[in-house]
């Protein structure tokens, strides 16, 4: 056995050939993991059992003699779920894969196979052993103390008292939820209370954004693709749906979703079994399905854009995250809560939001809801000086100390004035504030102003307000050819 390297994954290989042990080893340290290696399964399965904490990863060999890979397999799934297990054979059959996936390895892989496949293969694992160890130490902390945490992991506003409730109920079954609500308004984060209370805790907690992804690559990512499937497939992907195996996906902005998948997903829903792309066998799937969106969903299987029997799948229960707006008594605990934790962060002293801006703070409507008060107490931890945070470190639309607008009927000064400076100076100061209170997003700020958004572009140019000559083009062409993305 090898050194364990200091806080680096240690993984274990496990092959009865010399020559491979050694190439695995030196190409896993060139990725700065730890390796130990064993000749055949029972030194592996000895060491798995001594080992604490677990090894992360395990790559076994499937053929050997005095004992198969799947013994190791079965050892190291045994020992913990947080065990990653990648099984290697010269002898591949579309059955062995089957059963080595049954038996819970994290992939199969051919021999021979290039050392770039296999770490492409057991960085993923790697990363779904975090998951997974991250996952358990969420549900430790949760502890016996589910109902009181819940409450305050959702706030103290009576409305998230009763969604609350709701969330601790479906906590306990199986059923498909539908979290909707405005962008920003915390729907990944109930997903995720959702999963730790639940019996799945242990296991992956894996989402994926519908609207992010290309439609051509979505049916990989979800249902996973063999080798050599389509150009680029150059080793097999699990899929989302088989990487959180035994715990939960969400499926966030599920509206995004195109009709074709749609088809597909709920063939799903109702067989729990996958098809990975290229492969004409079909795996079984035990994951919990969640799905969110901020789209009006009614709307859209009212107008073809969403199937209805895809809505009544997912729509078992629904939880409707109202808007920050909706939910002031929770703005002073938040943003206490924000600022804290970015002190923190920042390496400075613990900070306190003063009586001004308290109020400040409770009486904004927030476009951008929750996420949009994390953003403004960031900001204030970064260009706070003192112990206390003033009305001086919040935005000016929050703050209300932009100076006034010259009134409608202004007065001429006996001395005169220069008219295209005043003109210029209140465009100026009505753009800021409209970026400002957007958070950037420019479309939604020229909204706000009453103008096109190349006239808003044409504007910040001449005021030199313009952001770089990239990221016009880019938004430019997005405005062309796209739908205006839905912010999260």
């Amino acid at each position: 056995m090898t050194e364990e390297a200091a806080d680096a994954p240690v993984v274990l290989v496990v092959d009865d050939e010399p020559g491979l042990r050694e190439v695995l080893q030196i190409t896993f340290r060139r990725q700065g993991w730890a390796v130990e290696c064993a000749p055949a399964a029972a030194p592996a399965i000895e060491a798995l059992k001594s080992r604490d904490p677990p090894f992360p990863l395990v790559v076994t060999d499937l053929v050997m003699p005095g004992g198969s890979g799947m013994d190791v397999l079965k050892a190291a799934r045994a020992r913990s779920d947080q065990t990653q297990v990648i099984v290697m054979t010269a002898f591949s059959t579309v059955e062995s894969a089957i059963e080595a996936m049954r038996q819970g390895a994290y992939d199969f892989i051919t021999k021979p196979f290039s050392p770039a496949e296999l770490v492409v293969v057991a960085s993923k694992a790697l990363e779904k052993s975090s998951i997974v160890a991250e996952n358990k130490l969420l549900k430790a902390r949760l502890g016996t103390m589910r109902p009181q945490r819940t409450a305050d992991l959702f706030g103290q506003d009576p409305v998230m008292h009763r969604i609350a409730t709701l969330v601790e109920k479906a906590a306990t079954t199986r059923t498909t939820v539908l979290i909707t609500g405005d962008s920003g308004s915390g729907k990944e984060h109930a997903a995720r209370i959702l999963h730790e209370l639940s019996n799945r805790a242990s296991a992956p907690f894996c989402v994926i954004n519908c609207g992010a992804l290309p439609e051509a690559l979505m049916e990989s990512e979800l249902f996973g693709h063999e080798k050599g499937a389509f150009t680029g497939a150059v080793t097999a992907a699990l899929g989302m749906f088989r990487q959180a195996q035994g715990g939960t996906v969400l499926l966030d902005e599920v509206g995004e979703l195109p009709l074709a998948l749609q088809v597909k997903l709920l063939r799903v829903l109702q067989e729990r079994k996958v098809r990975p792309v290229g492969s004409s066998v079909e795996v079984d799937v035990d994951v919990r399905l969640l799905a969110a969106t901020n789209r009006d969903v009614e709307d859209d299987v009212e107008t073809g854009r969403f199937r209805k029997d895809l809505y009544y799948r997912l729509n078992v229960i629904r939880i409707e995250l109202p808007p920050l707006r909706e939910r002031r008594g929770d703005i002073r605990g938040l943003a206490q809560e924000m600022i804290a934790r970015f002190a923190e962060e920042f390496d400075k002293s613990p900070l306190r939001l003063s009586a001004a801006v308290l109020r400040s703070l409770e009486a904004y409507d927030y476009p951008g809801n929750i996420r949009e008060l994390e953003n403004m107490m960031e900001r204030a931890a970064a260009l706070a000086t003192g112990d206390e945070i003033g009305l001086e470190d919040l935005p000016d639309v929050v703050s209300g100390l932009t100076p006034s607008l010259p009134p409608v009927a202004a007065i001429l000064p006996d001395e005169g004035c220069d008219l295209d400076r005043v003109l210029a100076q209140t465009e100026r100061r009505l753009m800021s504030q409209a970026l400002e209170r957007t958070g950037g997003v420019r479309k939604a700020a020229a909204e706000l102003l009453g103008i096109t958004f190349r006239s808003l572009r044409y504007r910040l140019a001449k005021l030199d307000m313009e952001r770089s000559r990239r990221e016009e083009a880019s938004e430019e062409a997005s405005e062309v050819t796209a739908e205006p993305p839905t912010e999260e």
